[in-house]
């Protein structure tokens, strides 16, 4: 996982991925409910992290970008996955006057017009070995990807992983990925999940919140096992799913727990020790093999093949009637709302409990605005709040929302205000999806 350190990145070519068609030791069993999905042997993701270990034992003691380490950390997943039946891209880039590498695998199959992507980072700190931070995350989804390929899987949605670059320089290999794949590639991946420490040795269970649906299905795993979890908190921003969430992809993820000092009803709900960091190796040199548990793990490693097998194989629902505003509205600084306005017609009944929002707002400062959803009948629906943490430029994203309550026809509204000054912006278009 990166520090909130930021990396200039030079400009490279974007090689585009090319589409082609063991039970538990210490974790209760699975409930029947997640039969589909099959169990990931933590063996398995440990027999790579003893790779992943031996090459950084065998150069200068770390996976860094830039080193040797990370080179080969990159052609030991690839030659897994050639081997499995993937079609994998090397793509390159360049930071830090060095020469970075992501690697994208697609399994055959699936409808390209939906694809599925789960990704971790693969470089370590120059310090250490990375071992959990984050060979854990890379390891569970290698060996996951493989599980696809053992079961000849064939999933409705396209699925496709990634492994990136300088991570631990500020999210560069995500990043670069993200920038240089088209708006109409963009637009086909329906969700991104990100797994960035998932073996901590003094480990949470977290679960980030940014999709409600994505988030739902890794609760719903959990549950099933008996084991609580909480909304990932201590590293959000700061992994790869950032870059894909900031251009409106919708994110989800696990994490272990990293620097941050486990409470006692932590510990009460999870085991381990309070008062003690989730990881005390974390971006050291004693983040090796030794530096991983087990249960925490397993677990996370069979929650990613759950999650890929549930999403990747769901039926995509036919699409409902667009409604788009594609005209301009400006946002006044720090001033009063505006709105912009749909109006629908011939829909039958009532709007649907998962609603569509797709907005896009040009903004300096999103951290100003404050969104809302109007109903025909003056009824608000909060999209967004305003937040001093949430920095990044523009608001492009699709809400869902649960108005089932409301009839369909009539004029919906997309009001939006800043609430702060020397940031400005405005409207470029908003649609409901029915």
């Amino acid at each position: 996982m990166a520090t909130a350190a930021a990396v200039t990145l030079a400009a490279g070519l974007l090689v585009p991925a090319t589409l082609a068609q063991a039970a538990p030791a210490q974790a209760p069993a699975a409930p029947a409910a997640l039969a589909a999905a099959p169990d990931i042997p933590v063996a398995n993701v440990k027999a790579h992290l003893t790779q992943l270990q031996s090459i950084a034992t065998a150069n200068g003691g770390n996976r860094a970008h830039g080193r040797a380490g990370y080179k080969a950390s990159i052609d030991y997943v690839k030659a897994k996955l050639d081997a499995a039946g993937y079609t994998t891209t090397l793509q390159t880039f360049t930071s830090s006057g060095a020469t970075g590498y992501n690697l994208i695998a697609d399994w055959p199959g699936g409808d390209p017009n939906h694809v599925l992507m789960a990704g971790s980072h693969l470089d370590s700190v120059t310090s250490g070995p990375g071992i959990n931070d984050n060979g854990s995350g890379s390891a569970g989804v290698l060996e996951t990807a493989l599980a696809v390929s053992r079961a000849g899987l064939q999933p409705t949605k396209h699925l496709r992983f990634g492994w990136w670059g300088a991570e631990e320089l500020g999210l560069i290999g995500s990043k670069y990925y993200v920038n240089n794949l088209p708006t109409t590639e963009r637009s086909k991946i329906d969700g991104y999940l990100n797994f960035d420490m998932i073996g901590s040795p003094n480990p949470g269970y977290f679960v980030y919140d940014d999709d409600p649906t994505l988030e739902g299905v890794f609760k719903t795993y959990f549950s099933g096992l008996g084991v609580q979890t909480e909304i990932e908190t201590e590293g959000d921003g700061r992994s790869d799913h950032a870059p894909f969430k900031n251009v409106g992809i919708k994110v989800g993820g696990l994490f272990s727990g990293a620097d941050y000092t486990k409470t006692s009803a932590q510990a009460a709900k999870w085991g381990g020790t309070a008062g003690q960091a989730f990881d005390r190796c974390y971006h050291s040199s004693c983040d090796t093999t030794a530096n991983i548990n087990d249960t925490a793990l397993d677990r996370n490693s069979d929650a990613i093949a759950y999650a890929i097998w549930t999403l990747g194989t769901a039926t995509t629902p036919p699409p409902g009637p667009v409604f788009e505003n594609t005209a301009d509205v400006q946002i006044p600084d720090n001033g009063a709302a505006v709105t912009s306005s749909v109006t629908v017609a011939n829909v039958p009944g009532n709007a649907p409990a998962t609603l569509k929002v797709g907005v896009d707002i040009r903004h300096t400062y999103r951290g100003d605005l404050v969104l809302d959803l109007v109903a025909p009948d003056g009824t608000a629906y909060r999209l967004k709040s305003s937040s001093t943490s949430d920095s990044a430029d523009n608001v492009i994203a699709e809400y869902t929302v649960n108005a089932s309550s409301e009839v369909a026809n009539g004029v919906w509204k997309l009001k939006v205000q800043d609430v702060a000054a020397q940031d400005t912006g405005y409207i470029n278009s908003w649609k409901l999806s029915f």
